[in-house]
């Protein structure tokens, strides 16, 4: 057998690599969803993406005769140590043919670019941080992704758990059915009574004045956040890229603000699994994948809560109920009757039982794993 090589991405050629190995990972796979290159390529570059203002990545790939038969990224992210206060750095963007040498290889790069950085633990998958595609695809394999969530094949369950790694922490994906959420009475009585006490009002997103209802996100969605594990405040020109790409897909009628005396006190962001039409695109959008875009909207079934925030002063009375009980029902004037609930922390068990009050199936399990280094 001939040498695996490990270099780091350097030209356009080597990135335009990077991007494409899933193509060749997921050929047989009928469960991936390919992404939109553009968005790729977006991603990857450091002059255009926002997050690399305060995070810097190393990018890999594994060669043997000279073809790509892997890929994975070092992550050092600022923000995430100065929250947590740790040395804590990632790897991300992992791909690998089923080869035990090529994923060890590959984790070593990353582990000798952050010690040298003066890191003391490694974790991920981190796609390239807790605000975006998130953790490894440990359980329910046989259903492609929702939208914004991670997909991998199980054998790197096997690959990465035989480079030492243990679990850090599980993330929780919940199937919501329609007539199952509105067939929980205890559901029905908690958010009508959270409604007679606070007052709440919920509306919907107003696109007319996106930039004042952006600004009404900004200055809820971290502070809502906070205290969950791994997390990692969005900058502002963060959330502002994150808005620019989803504006065009955002159905406004489930994207929701609630307000209590005038004052915003919680948020939903809510999804079309628009994966269902990227599927068939092929990480293309021109020439005719827009159209597609455009115009398959109907076929569409699922939704997915991507946030569901309320600010911590307003917690525990019962107004998260609130927000589920008006997704379910708008989502079904629009013909949306399915959806996921994800990421929920294996140990947010205020959000764990608010599926459960709605009759949720626990149906996805994602993994997050660490290893001291």
């Amino acid at each position: 057998m001939s040498e695996l090589i490990i270099s780091t991405v350097q030209t356009k050629k080597d990135l335009m690599q990077f991007i494409k190995l899933p193509w060749k990972i997921y050929k047989n796979d009928p469960y991936w969803v390919p992404h939109l290159l553009m968005d790729r390529k977006k991603m990857f570059d450091k002059n255009k993406n926002p997050f690399f203002k305060h995070a810097e990545a190393e990018f890999y790939l594994a060669k043997r005769n000279n073809e790509v038969i892997g890929r994975i990224a070092a992550i050092k992210n600022d923000l995430h140590n100065k929250e947590h206060n740790d040395k804590a750095g990632f790897f991300g963007f992992f791909e690998c043919e089923n080869n035990q040498e090529t994923a060890n290889k590959l984790f070593d790069s990353v582990k000798e670019w952050l010690q040298m950085k003066g890191f003391d633990s490694l974790r991920g998958p981190a796609n390239p941080s807790s605000n975006d595609e998130y953790g490894l695809l440990v359980d329910g394999f046989e259903d492609s992704p929702r939208l914004l969530m991670p997909y991998n094949p199980e054998y790197y369950i096997t690959l990465i758990e035989n480079y030492k790694f243990k679990k850090a922490k599980d993330l929780y994906a919940y199937k919501l059915e329609n007539k199952k959420v509105l067939a929980s009475g205890k559901l029905r009585r908690v958010q009508e009574i959270a409604k007679q006490r606070s007052g709440i009002k919920i509306r919907e997103l107003d696109m007319k004045n996106f930039n004042r209802e952006l600004a009404n996100f900004k200055d809820v969605y971290n502070k809502t956040w906070e205290p969950n594990w791994g997390f990692v405040p969005m900058t502002d020109e963060e959330i502002d890229a994150m808005a620019k790409d989803l504006k065009s897909i955002i159905e406004p009628s489930i994207v929701l603000f609630g307000e209590i005396n005038n004052k915003i006190i919680g948020f939903a962001l809510v999804l079309l699994d628009y994966n269902q039409i990227f599927k068939e695109m092929n990480g293309r959008l021109f020439p005719f994948g827009f159209i597609k875009l455009m115009t398959q909207k109907k076929k569409i079934k699922w939704s997915r809560i991507i946030v569901l925030g309320v600010l911590p002063e307003y917690q525990k009375k019962g107004l998260d109920s609130v927000f589920y009980w008006e997704i379910v029902n708008r989502a079904h004037d629009i013909g949306i009757d399915l959806g996921e609930a994800s990421w929920v922390l294996e140990d947010n068990e205020m959000m764990k039982r608010g599926a459960e009050v709605m009759n949720g199936e626990l149906y996805k399990t994602y993994r997050i794993y660490e290893k001291e280094i």
